[in-house]
């Protein structure tokens, strides 16, 4: 069985990686869901995976097609589904876009895998082999995962590292603009500790990544599991919710675990944008502390941020930026607001959608009329906050910081190369933007207007 797996790209990222600078390798895990779908596959089945950052996609023979997609590059993997299908080789879509929005997946697709692979990928493959594919198949997110991943399969060159891992699944926070929730049903599933440590002491890499969405929500899950890490002497990074920045002991077994960085979702510093969001649980007025005690445990934070709520008017993206200098946060991701289709974000900001476009469903694009703003001032303040927060001066003023934050010289170039990576991203994609709360005029008005054709 000849299987291609295919993880498509869009916009500013397809084939990105062919520049030889700012070519997006930072930002590059390794292909953690094809590599499982990968693992899943019949043991004698040849499999290819493609990552379009990098390659193209080949023409075949296949015998099966996979592709997996978020909903900003839901019309690419669109148009792989009708080429795949107009040579008559079988489709199947999975990931949050396809199974958040099935019937409209099924209209490209063969078949729909949704939710996660496990335990259904194995039935999609037998199935096509006996000529029997059904419409939709639901995963079973309580399956074991494969301990170990042929990660040989991907080009190790391509990433910052092939070695990215889960020990859970799942997040049960209901925030409304977050898709994690409903693709996983509301549940969250953990991994054997023991199959963590095989699979993490087996990887050649001293560095690597847990993408899970919330490691920490399962407290005593997390501290027998950091234990268990300890002696395997990783370096690593994760995401989690920043009030366990209140947990002492959760945090030093994190830092003896190998801990070096913590993307938090912050998202906003105005209290009534989080409690419209059901995410009252975060803590504006806490946020300064919060980062304090991470790098106090020698951990970097990177911010997940994002603008236009309804409570956001011109004013917040100078605010935005002020705070987090204020709080002395380390990077950040800016996003737009983005009410993803399948989210209760999307059904209760379905009047105000201006752009269907699910391209520009990136998070980088104003896709819908804010309330005391317009979708150009929200598209040219994230701009700006970004073009700011990312300036050379900006980083160098961070440098003696990062410094002083315990863990040595590594731990201080990683950050910094993060930085690096960002501000090549700026530079790469154009991003300019200016402060809306700021008279526009002259030079400032024309790259306001170049940052919007940018993006």
């Amino acid at each position: 069985m000849n299987i291609l797996l295919i993880a498509p790209a869009a916009g500013n990222w397809r084939k990105i990686a062919r520049r030889p600078f700012f070519n997006g390798k930072t930002f590059r895990f390794s292909m953690l869901s094809l590599l499982s779908v990968a693992a899943l596959s019949p043991k004698n089945a040849k499999i290819t995976i493609v990552d379009e950052q990098t390659e193209d996609v080949p023409e075949g023979p296949f015998d099966l097609v996979g592709i997996t997609a978020m909903t900003a590059v839901a019309p690419r993997a669109y148009a792989l589904c009708d080429h795949f299908r107009s040579k008559g080789i079988p489709v199947v879509m999975g990931g949050y876009h396809a199974s958040l929005n099935t019937e409209e997946a099924l209209a490209h697709a063969d078949a729909v895998v949704s939710g996660p692979a496990y335990g259904a990928w194995e039935q999609v493959c037998a199935d096509v082999q006996a000529g029997r594919l059904e419409r939709v198949y639901h995963g079973d997110p309580s399956a074991t995962p494969p301990v170990h991943l042929p990660r040989h399969l991907i080009a190790k060159d391509q990433y910052v590292t092939v070695s990215a891992t889960f020990a859970t699944l799942g997040c049960t926070n209901h925030c409304q603009f977050c898709s994690i929730n409903r693709f996983h049903g509301g549940q969250r599933h953990t991994r054997s500790v023991a199959d963590m440590v095989a699979e993490l002491t087996a990887m050649p890499d001293d560095f690597f990544v847990f993408v899970d969405d919330n490691l920490t929500q399962d407290r005593p899950y997390a501290l027998e599991l950091f234990k268990a890490l300890e002696p395997a002497r990783k370096r690593w990074i994760t995401q989690v919710s920043i009030d366990i920045a209140e947990d002492d002991e959760l945090l030093s077994a994190m830092r003896a675990a190998g801990c070096m960085g913590v993307f938090v979702g912050l998202e906003t510093f105005n209290e009534e944008n989080l409690h419209a969001q059901d995410k009252e649980f975060n803590k504006p007025a806490h946020y300064r502390e919060a980062v304090a005690r991470f790098h106090a445990h020698g951990m970097y934070v990177e911010a997940g941020v994002i603008v236009g709520f309804d409570a956001d008017d011109a004013n917040v993206f100078r605010n935005t930026l002020r705070m987090l200098d204020w709080i002395r946060i380390d990077a950040i991701q800016l996003a737009i607001l983005t009410p993803l289709p399948g989210t209760v974000l999307y059904e209760s900001m379905e009047p105000r959608i201006i752009d269907r476009n699910w391209e520009h469903y990136d998070f980088r694009h104003a896709v819908f009329e804010p309330r005391h703003m317009s979708a150009a001032d929200l598209q040219a303040g994230a701009d700006w906050i970004i073009r700011r927060f990312y300036s050379p001066w900006r980083i160098l003023r961070r440098v003696p910081r990062w410094a002083a934050v315990p863990g040595g010289l590594r731990h201080c170039l990683y950050i910094l190369a993060l930085n690096l990576a960002y501000y090549g991203r700026v530079r790469r994609f154009h991003i300019e933007g200016q402060d809306p709360a700021k008279p526009a005029t002259g030079a400032t008005h024309r790259a306001g207007k170049k940052s919007l054709r940018a993006a």
